[in-house]
């Protein structure tokens, strides 16, 4: 039986420079984008270079993990895998 991996995907490894919206932008040929969210640093206004995005579907989930897992972008080699469960 396949592992269930869920619907949030925790992305790291991000350029610092990163946006909102190029987040977003980066998940959404993937399947629809329910929530995009970078981690910001206070102090910079930047982002610390990991954020968290939700999909509609797992099935979308699993679809961006292996578009995007490993892949450069920015100059910055990004992984993405499922979020761990805060149970």
């Amino acid at each position: 039986m396949a592992q269930r991996i869920g619907t949030k995907l925790f992305v790291s490894r991000l350029s610092f420079y990163t946006t909102k919206d190029q987040f977003k932008n980066m998940f959404s040929p993937f399947g629809q984008v329910t929530e995009a969210n970078l981690v910001m640093d206070s102090r910079t206004g930047r982002t610390k270079g990991f954020g968290f995005v939700s999909y509609q579907s797992e099935d979308e989930a699993l679809k961006a993990i292996k578009a995007l897992n490993g892949r450069i972008i920015a100059g910055r080699i990004i992984f993405v895998e499922p979020a761990k469960d805060n149970k």
